[in-house]
């Protein structure tokens, strides 16, 4: 979020911010699909199904990247038809998500 809005506001350039990114798609990917496999073995059901919409949309940008892009945040087109205010708010979401999670998770 702090990298998205540093971007917003011109503090860096986009090339920065979006290498800055995409290092970490590949271990959020990982790490969200792991839990989810791992709370599937484990019978944690109603938790499963938590994590698997967001596992199965981290798969799915990660899949739907198209050729020649740098990666799921692409300097080119970051700024074009609002991707970075959709980025931002998918940044939001996560964070929401990863609170709630980290709440059930200490809980249970």
């Amino acid at each position: 979020i702090i990298t998205l809005s540093d971007l917003e506001c011109d503090y860096i350039n986009a090339r920065s911010c979006c290498s800055k990114l995409n290092k970490w798609v590949v271990p959020e990917l990982v790490g969200q699909t792991f839990a989810t496999l791992l709370m599937l073995v484990s019978m944690h059901w109603f938790i499963c199904l938590l994590n698997l919409p967001v596992a199965v949309w981290n798969i799915y940008r990660f899949v739907k990247v198209p050729m020649g892009n740098m990666g799921v945040f692409d300097p080119t087109e970051i700024h074009n038809r609002g991707q970075l205010k959709s980025h931002m708010k998918e940044a939001m979401i996560k964070l929401g998500f990863h609170l709630l999670c980290f709440f059930i998770y200490l809980y249970r």
